[in-house]
């Protein structure tokens, strides 16, 4: 029997235990630019053990549901944040730690105009957009050491 995860819609609080949602919810934090730009100020928390802040471009391949998820990773020096630089929706599978394991993964769908922001040390899917070019800015941790930890699921789940 296949396992199955239905995705839920991404929004700030029930991603929370994992990452920072930005996005323009609200009003902004202040005006700009002669008042004609809203700032929606320091959005995500950015969390590196050493190292700097680097920001690289990502160009994904196209998914679609339902996905299979058979592989999980976690970045035990820095948080990784996911900015989209088309207004398309993208998939976000996360899981609590369970024993240096993946625990019950959860998947979030975005909407256009929202990014998101990964906490150090917490598993989640590989980069899954659904529609767009794919193409992403990532700003992480640069920097020695290994920053990378996968694991392979002994069985996969359904994300529908």
């Amino acid at each position: 029997m296949t396992r199955q995860i239905l995705t839920e819609p991404m929004t700030a609080t029930a991603f929370a235990p994992f990452g920072d949602l930005l996005d323009c919810a609200g009003d902004p934090d202040k005006l700009i630019n002669q008042g004609l730009c809203g700032r929606y100020h320091d959005r995500a928390s950015l969390d590196f053990a050493d190292g700097r802040a680097g920001i690289s471009l990502f160009k994904a391949e196209l998914r679609s549901l339902p996905y299979t998820l058979d592989l999980m990773e976690r970045h035990p020096l820095g948080s990784q944040a996911f900015v989209p630089m088309s207004h398309d929706p993208f998939l976000v599978i996360v899981a609590p730690d369970a024993g240096g394991a993946p625990g019950a993964p959860r998947a979030f769908l975005t909407q256009g105009g929202q990014a998101i922001n990964i906490h150090r040390n917490t598993w989640h899917g590989v980069l899954t957009p659904l529609a767009g070019t794919g193409l992403f800015a990532v700003i992480d941790r640069i920097g020695d050491g290994v920053n990378l930890e996968e694991h392979w699921l002994d069985e996969p789940w359904t994300v529908s």
